[in-house]
């Protein structure tokens, strides 16, 4: 695994050259912008584990520099704010910045908060990787499902139904709907084999290990019901 990449948008050279020593002292690869609109670009054609980002920046503010991120990405960002800017701190915050430090800061302080962020943002990406519903447990990264640790064989078209069928748990899906996002756009088949497809997961989970996950909706379609 390679090292974090971090991006500073900071316009006050000795800060931004003082940060950038520090953080790759630390193990991190560094990349900086001075001000505002260019480092908005760098920040949308590169991909950045994390984004250290100051208010007061020519050009084009951090307020509007996030603002413009986040219509585009959420990579983790912290603030860097003067101690007078509490409004910009909560404004900050209320559009998606992970966190804020306040200028002047102890670098020390920085690189804890740099470190609380990556580690939240790692937890988090793990667990989008990972669906479970009672005993019924897929991990999208491994492509492998189980069932009470029980490994389930499961062709690419049966994983993706059920991967469809988990991430709505609890929704009825019309056949049509699972047709179209898990055949695709342009199947031009009957809905028909929605049918033939549950069965085939059913008869692999449900009455395998003698539960009732997938159900029916007369008239309508399926839903994997989650009991908890």
């Amino acid at each position: 695994m390679g090292a974090c990449k971090i991006l500073i948008i900071e316009d006050e050279i000795k800060i931004a050259r003082f940060v950038e020593l520090e953080l790759k002292y630390e193990g991190y690869d560094v990349e900086k912008a001075n001000d505002g609109r260019q480092g908005l670009e760098i920040a949308l054609k590169g991909e950045y584990d994390l984004i250290l980002l100051d208010i007061m920046i020519p050009s084009m503010n951090g307020i509007e520099v996030l603002r413009r991120l986040r219509e585009n990405s959420n990579v983790p960002v912290i603030m860097l704010t003067a101690k007078d800017e509490v409004m910009d701190k909560v404004i900050g915050l209320d559009m998606g910045a992970n966190d804020y430090v306040t200028k002047p800061f102890a670098i020390e302080e920085l690189l804890a908060r740099i470190r609380a962020t990556l580690k939240t943002t790692r937890i988090r990406k793990e667990s989008a990787d990972i669906l479970q519903i009672n005993n019924l447990k897929m991990d999208l990264k491994k492509y492998v499902a189980s069932y009470d640790g029980n490994l389930i064989d499961l062709t690419k078209r049966e994983f993706d139904l059920l991967k469809y069928l988990m991430e709505n748990k609890n929704i009825v899906l019309t056949r049509e709907k699972i047709v179209e996002k898990v055949w695709g756009y342009d199947y031009l088949g009957d809905t028909n084999v929605v049918d033939v497809y549950i069965r085939y997961l059913r008869s692999k989970i449900d009455e395998k290990y003698k539960t009732k996950l997938i159900n029916t909706v007369r008239g309508v379609g399926y839903l994997l019901k989650d009991e908890k």
